[in-house]
């Protein structure tokens, strides 16, 4: 998994990885997620902390699929305010991809 901090805008990271092939929005498209998260992956993960407001905190994350190498994005805000499974999810697929990277 490859972090970085450095980007302008959340619109410029998703820039970046559609040209990388990442394609898919999973923020409209969850179940997929949901439904088989242990396929996927996060290749990419684009943090931005905002200097001067903590709630300008936001993540972007290149996600692919293992077995069928489908490839797309997730956007959060401050993750700490998602609840439930989906934030479950993206803790866990962060975890998982530290450990593999």
């Amino acid at each position: 998994m490859e972090t970085k901090y450095d980007y302008l805008t959340v619109t410029a990271a998703l820039n970046e990885l559609q040209d990388l092939g990442y394609s898919h929005d999973f923020n409209i498209d969850f179940d997929k997620l949901f439904f088989s998260a242990e396929d996927y992956v996060i290749d990419y993960l684009y943090r931005y902390e905002g200097i001067t407001n903590p709630s300008d905190e936001s993540t972007v994350y290149g996600l692919r699929n293992q077995r069928t190498d489908e490839k797309g994005v997730f956007v959060v805000g401050d993750l700490s305010l998602v609840e439930g499974k989906k934030r479950e999810i993206i803790i866990n697929l962060e975890i998982r991809s530290k450990n593999q990277g």
